[in-house]
């Protein structure tokens, strides 16, 4: 197929019917005008921890930063699924720098033994990749919504509590991946938890990746003094294997127009390893260019639900419990 660039007049008129943007088609087309030169770089002694690595967009965006020679730090629930995929990561890059750490980012107290354990001196890259899509409502095991704990709590508390590793790199990047969902939620935290409302897994997603981008925002700004950069980013539509297992339909109907899981992950690698990105902070990116956070005009926020998300996630940090029982890091 051919990579060669378009027009602005078509990409527009293309970028525009979501399918054609959101496809594999979209990601061809956009990647025609990447500069190959921004993803040659060698990552040798950065730190990178991506959260959900075990497969999907996860699992390349770890295998690309391993391949440029970062030390990798894979955060999976299944400790047998990240080891395995830390095993097929050394195997396929040579990298022997590939870590499997076992953490629930649902679950704050392992997030807070997860980071007391946590031995390196300092974190240059954190991906929260890690993500759910349950059909039927799920508690924590701090009493929250599992979606809501994964995509929003966990990461937050996660992030904040490798403030000072983050501080200490010089050039830190915290990057979320979201997703095209977010484009038709506006923010709300009403009932985060789905207690009293009929639980929607597909909605529930949809909302808390819209949380993420504010979230991200609002960090980027808090962070932005410390030489921290934040953004999130969507991939597009991707052919992973929680798409397959949760929206079964979806991926029926389009499984010959979906992303690889590699292209998926391209931004994500570009804005956690590229020069380019450096200084970048407090944007949503899709393929590499900022990219609008509304679509839909009756989707975008009042001030007062910005505030409102800050000081929910501020509360989740104080009531996090801290329990004793260690978790399993390793590089099995």
């Amino acid at each position: 197929m051919c990579a060669c660039p378009t027009s602005p007049i078509v990409d527009r008129f293309l970028d525009g019917s979501i399918v054609l943007s959101f496809d594999r088609t979209g990601f061809r087309r956009h990647a025609a005008s990447f500069a190959a030169s921004d993803l040659t770089v060698d990552l040798t002694g950065r730190v990178c921890l991506v959260t959900g690595a075990n497969s999907g967009i996860g699992f390349e965006t770890a295998r690309a930063l391993a391949a440029r020679k970062a030390t990798v730090w894979l955060l999976c629930r299944n400790r047998e699924r990240g080891s395995q995929a830390a095993r097929e990561i050394r195997r396929s890059t040579g990298s022997q720098r590939v870590h499997a750490a076992t953490l629930d980012v649902s679950d704050l107290g392992a997030v807070r033994r997860f980071v007391r354990d946590f031995e390196p001196h300092v974190v240059d890259a954190l991906v929260h990749n890690a993500g759910v899509l349950p059909d039927q409502r799920v508690e924590s095991p701090d009493g929250h919504e599992v979606t809501f704990a994964t995509h929003v709590l966990g990461p937050n508390l996660l992030t904040r509590l490798l403030l000072p590793k983050l501080r200490r790199s010089g050039d830190a990047r915290v990057v979320f991946v979201s997703s095209g969902g977010m484009y038709t939620q506006e923010l709300s935290v009403a009932d985060v938890d789905w207690r009293a409302r009929r639980y929607d897994g597909v909605n529930a997603y949809a909302q808390t990746k819209r949380m993420q981008v504010v979230l991200a925002e609002q960090l980027a700004e808090e962070f932005r003094p410390h030489g921290i950069s934040v953004n999130s980013m969507h991939p597009g539509w991707a052919d992973t294997p929680a798409v397959r297992s949760s929206l079964p339909r979806f991926w029926a109907v389009m499984r010959r127009r979906l992303r690889t899981p590699a292209e998926g992950a391209d931004t994500a690698i570009w804005l956690a390893a590229s020069p380019a990105a450096r200084g970048e902070s407090g944007g949503f990116w899709f393929d590499r260019a900022r990219s609008r956070t509304h679509l839909l005009p009756w989707t975008k926020e009042a001030p007062a639900a910005r505030d409102a998300l800050a000081r929910l996630c501020a509360g989740s940090l104080r009531r996090a419990a801290v329990q004793p029982r260690a978790i399993a890091v390793g590089g099995a």
